[in-house]
């Protein structure tokens, strides 16, 4: 079987590159055909798709068993899990889109920064090794550990998959703009082959090539980072506030221009209405345009409030950034992938180090593109606006600073980001159904490891279908706003329900599906009926929203743990009498790993 799946996977790897010829000819119309081939990027991108199959084609042969296709067999090291876990988390979101709100609002895009990375303590103090030490390969095996299998572990499984579909959107929408810079490719045509490299990674390296794609993406990531801020901080002698200075100088220049410009619209659109002419109401349309674009051009980069400044939507953010991480289906799974509860706190501080390095970098990025990309018209449309737009001005820096060669090699890396990233997150999508569902709830733990492996690989076909089809849905979104959104409802579903799990010896499993189910439908009706999907992606008029925060995070996480504890307490049957004595012999196991999983033996 294994000899098959290699055979297999050779070919997947040869129909790659016997389609080359179609994807650089630049025959495939799309938006951005008129942009010039640069073929240092696409050798860059066709060898690190070559040497990731590689690497999938190694894995293939050590996954024998379920442990190894969900968790690497338990034999990652602790430093080797926390470059991993950075990879997972230096997403598109982190590159593309954080550097693109620092590149259009200025200091605000701090708080994702900032946001992302202080959940890391949480997980350090609170999670990292009772997560290992009552785990098997998903959380659901910690939430439903004393607690019914069936309904807790349905939960789980559910909330896992809004979060894997959110932040698909976020990496496919990033991966497809990307392809479309570079090769002029049709974004639907882009989005589709992220789809299918993902779902080839996935069914034949399970999480071991995940994990390596994840750590020669980690190194390439940080090292291409690393550079570009050096650059951008020797253009400005490496002081950081000539640097602040000189992107608010730029900016400033920029909203005077558009004052200008709105101002002729004005005149113009005052002409005609004057002389009633046909267009009129075109025309003064398009003066009010004007007049927005620059009255938000002439705000201040430096001053708080330009991407957040509703005090409910900052401290909303603040609580799903900080508390979501611990509920992300994908960070979690990794916990597993170490032998032991040492070793997962080591994968946390070593994780933490690297993913704070990153944002700070990030910071500087966004600030350079604004200095050295915005400045450029050669990096800017007909009508003036960014090539791409916001989300590619890091893409666009990495020319800046080092010419087509450098591009190459950053395109390159942040299609791998994005590749590494959609590759854990089917992975935790396709575990939530084949092990939790299928396994555990439909067929009560009677499944062989082959047919439980099988299903996972049909769930990650299944998944990539529907990745593909979100990812054309959404074309328009900013990236890393949708991981913020996945991050509130993991903070609101995922976490209330595992946390008190680990920590409330109270809790039952009535409490804990339907404190669960609450904060998960309470989070995703709050994000439908807000301004985010109800005005910008669904199209009704602004204004209409029903629900005015971005966020919503402070109501449904604050709903979860409130309805989870009143159903827990107010639960007197015999089975909730049952799961609150389980709670100590869990406790013990939690803090000294007696009787936890160990690592495979190969």
């Amino acid at each position: 079987m294994m000899h098959k799946l290699q055979k297999q996977l050779s070919c997947a790897a040869l129909m790659a590159f016997a389609s080359l010829p179609t994807w650089a000819s630049g025959t495939i119309d799309g938006p951005v055909t008129k942009q010039a081939m640069n073929w240092h990027a696409i050798i860059m991108f066709f060898l690190f798709v070559a040497f990731t199959l590689g690497v999938t084609y190694w894995a293939a042969s050590r996954t024998r068993s379920a442990k190894d296709f969900y968790s690497a067999g338990g034999g990652i090291t602790g430093f080797q899990n926390g470059l991993a876990i950075a990879g997972d988390y230096m997403s598109a979101a982190s590159f593309l889109g954080i550097s693109a709100l620092v590149f259009d609002t200025g200091y605000d895009g701090l708080i994702y920064s900032l946001g992302f990375l202080v959940g890391w303590p949480v997980i350090t103090f609170l999670v990292a090794e009772r997560l290992r030490n009552l785990g098997k390969y998903t959380f659901a095996d910690v939430a439903s550990y004393r607690l019914q299998q069936g309904p807790v572990r349905t939960f789980a499984a559910t909330g896992t998959l809004v979060v894997v579909a959110l932040y698909l959107i976020a990496q496919m929408v990033g991966a497809g703009k990307l392809i479309q810079l570079l090769f002029g490719m049709n974004y639907n045509t882009a989005v589709i082959m992220v789809g299918i490299l993902m779902v080839i990674y996935v069914i034949f390296g399970g999480m071991l090539a995940t994990t390596w794609v994840q750590i020669i993406k980690a190194v390439l990531l940080l090292s291409g980072a690393s550079f570009m801020a050096f650059m951008v901080l020797k253009h400005v002698n490496f002081s950081v506030e000539g640097m602040f200075a000189q992107a608010v100088h730029v900016k400033q220049a920029g909203a005077q221009l558009l004052a200008v410009k709105a101002t002729a619209a004005s005149d113009v659109a005052a002409q005609a209405v004057a002389n009633h002419s046909a267009d009129a109401a075109t025309l003064v349309e398009k003066a009010s345009d004007a007049a927005k674009a620059a009255a938000k051009a002439a705000k201040n980069i430096m001053a708080p409030g330009g991407l957040v400044s509703n005090p409910i939507d900052a401290i909303s953010l603040g609580l799903a950034l900080m508390f979501g991480t611990a509920g992300l289906p994908h960070i979690l799974m990794r916990f597993f992938t170490v032998k032991d509860a040492q070793a997962a706190r080591k994968s946390v501080f070593v994780a933490t180090g690297f993913i704070g390095y990153f944002y700070i970098l990030t910071f500087i990025i966004g600030f350079g593109a604004i200095m050295l990309v915005s400045t450029d018209p050669s990096y800017k449309d007909a009508a003036g606006k960014l090539l791409g737009g916001s989300n590619m001005a890091a893409v666009h820096l990495a020319h800046a600073v080092g010419g087509d060669l450098f591009l190459g090699f950053i395109s390159a890396v942040a299609f791998a980001t994005i590749l590494a990233v959609v590759s854990g997150l089917t992975l935790s999508g396709a575990s939530a159904v084949s092990h939790d569902l299928y396994a555990s709830v439909w067929r009560h733990g009677r499944v062989d490891e082959a047919t439980e492996i099988r299903v996972s690989k049909y769930a990650t076909v299944a998944l990539g279908v529907v990745a593909i089809l979100l990812g054309i849905m959404f074309e328009k979104q900013n990236i890393a706003f949708m991981v913020g959104l996945a991050f509130s409802i993991a903070a609101s579903a995922n976490f209330p329900v595992l946390f008190l799990s680990m920590f409330w010896k109270g809790l039952t499993t009535r409490g804990a599906v339907i404190g669960g189910y609450s904060g998960l439908i309470c989070a995703v009706v709050l994000i439908i009926l807000g301004p985010a999907v109800w005005v910008d992606t669904l199209g009704h008029a602004k204004g209409s929203e029903l629900f005015p925060y971005k966020n919503p995070a402070i109501f449904s996480m604050t709903l979860a743990f409130v309805m989870t504890w009143l159903f827990s307490i107010t639960d007197k049957s015999t089975q909730a009498e049952s799961e609150r004595a389980q709670f100590l012999p869990q406790f013990i196991r939690s803090m000294t790993g007696v009787g936890a999983e160990g690592a495979s033996k190969h």
